[in-house]
């Protein structure tokens, strides 16, 4: 079965989604710290990631006991954001999870390269 079939709501740390968001503080942050950050083009492109990964997201099936998160992905045709480096270079992303905090119905969205792996 695909999607997410309870409903969610949006962890009320809002950071946490603003650092996926292009030219936030957060972002510029993670430039300095990191190296790179991943970004959506925008809030409504941010938006309709959660809704298509709702409906038709996969369970990535990547369990560990040390993972805190119950966690859907989809991959998009088109890009969603783009992976950001602090020499100006960027890679686009069509990939995104969405990360439930076990235990919750609490999430956050991430764009990602390719699905988390497994620390087995």
């Amino acid at each position: 079965m695909s999607g997410i079939n309870r409903e969610l709501t949006p962890d009320p740390r809002t950071s946490l989604f603003d650092r996926h968001l292009p030219d936030t503080g957060q972002v510029k942050r993670l430039l300095r710290k990191e190296g790179k950050a991943h970004v959506f083009h925008d809030r409504i492109t941010m938006k309709m990631v959660i809704q298509s990964i709702i409906e038709r997201g996969e369970k990535t099936g990547f369990e560990d006991e040390n993972d805190d998160y119950e966690r859907y992905g989809l991959y998009f045709s088109e890009p969603i954001g783009y992976q950001i480096r602090a020499d100006g270079s960027n890679i686009p992303l069509y990939y995104a999870e969405i990360k439930i905090i076990k235990g919750t119905d609490l999430y956050h969205v991430i764009p990602r390269t390719r699905p988390r792996r497994t620390s087995n």
